[in-house]
C-alpha cells in the first residue's frame, strides 16, 4: 500500500496507459480520479472497477481545468499526484499513419492544432492549476507521459512526435523550477509502440502481438508517485527498462 491516503489525478484514464496507471494506483491504496474529455462510459467503468471517481474535463479548456481542480480539492482536500496522460495521437491526422505516412504539408491545420492543444497546452494548463496547491502543501508528484525519441523523429509522425518533444522540454525546465518546493516532476514512457487506442484498427494483428502491454507503466508510475521517490526529479524513465531496487 505505497500510496495509501494519497489522491491521484490521472488524465486520459479511460483506457490504455491511463487506465493501467489508475488501476496500479488503486491497488496501492490511492484515491484515484480519472478524467477524459470524451467517452464518459469509459472513465465511469474504470472508476467503478477501482473504487475511484470519474470526471469529464477537457484539458485544453482553462475553465474546465479550473473546475476540475476545484472539484477534486473540494471532494478530497488535496491532490498528491498528477499524471498528465491525456493526449491526441496520429489517428486524428491520418488513420493509416502506421503504414502510409502523410507528409506534414498535407495535414489538416485544425487537427494539427487539436494535437498540440491537448499534448502541450493541456499539460501546461492542468499542471499550472495543480502546482500552487502542491506548493502550499510542500509536496507533490507530477508524471508526464511521453514516447520514445525514435517516435518523435519518425517520418509521418508530426505533429504527435514534435508535441512530445515539447512535453519533454517543458518537463526538464519545470523540474528545475520546482526544485526546493517538495514537488518532483518526471517523464515516464513505455519504451516503444504500445497496444493502446492510438494504434489504428487497420494495424496487422500479427504485428499487434509485438506491441508493449500498457500495464508495464504501472510499477514505475507507482514508484515515482511514492514517498520512496522523494529525491527523484527531472528524470526520463523508460518503463520496459525500469527495475526497482530489490526487484528481480
Amino acid at each position: 500500500m505505497k500510496l495509501e491516503g494519497k489522491v491521484a489525478l490521472v488524465t486520459g484514464g479511460g483506457r490504455g496507459i491511463g487506465r493501467a496507471i489508475a488501476e496500479a494506483y488503486a491497488r496501492e491504496g490511492a484515491k484515484v480520479v480519472v478524467t477524459a474529455a470524451r467517452h464518459p462510459a469509459q472513465i465511469e467503468e474504470v472508476a467503478s472497477k477501482i473504487g475511484g471517481t470519474a470526471l469529464l474535463s477537457d484539458v485544453t479548456k482553462p475553465d474546465e481545468v479550473g473546475r476540475l481542480v476545484e472539484t477534486v480539492l473540494s471532494r478530497f482536500d488535496r491532490i498528491d499526484i498528477l499524471v498528465n496522460n491525456a493526449a491526441r495521437g496520429m489517428k486524428l491526422i491520418n488513420e493509416s499513419f502506421m503504414t502510409e505516412p502523410m507528409p506534414f504539408w498535407e495535414t489538416d491545420a485544425d487537427a494539427w492544432r487539436q494535437v498540440i492543444d491537448t499534448n502541450v497546452t493541456g499539460v501546461y494548463l492542468l499542471t499550472r492549476a495543480v502546482v500552487p496547491h502542491m506548493v502550499r502543501r510542500g509536496s507533490g508528484r507530477i508524471i508526464n507521459i511521453s514516447i520514445s525519441q525514435e517516435t518523435m523523429k519518425r517520418k509521418g509522425f508530426s505533429p504527435y512526435g514534435p508535441s512530445k518533444a515539447a512535453l519533454e522540454s517543458m518537463s526538464t525546465i519545470w523540474a528545475q523550477e520546482l526544485a526546493g518546493t517538495g514537488i518532483t516532476l518526471n517523464v515516464l514512457l513505455p519504451g516503444g509502440a504500445t497496444n493502446t487506442g492510438m494504434i489504428p484498427d487497420s494495424f496487422p494483428e500479427s504485428q499487434r502481438k509485438g506491441l508493449i502491454d500498457p500495464h508495464v507503466m504501472g510499477p514505475p508510475a507507482v514508484y515515482l508517485a511514492s514517498d520512496d521517490a522523494h529525491e527523484v526529479t527531472g528524470q526520463r524513465i523508460v518503463a520496459i527498462e525500469w527495475r526497482e531496487a530489490g526487484r528481480t
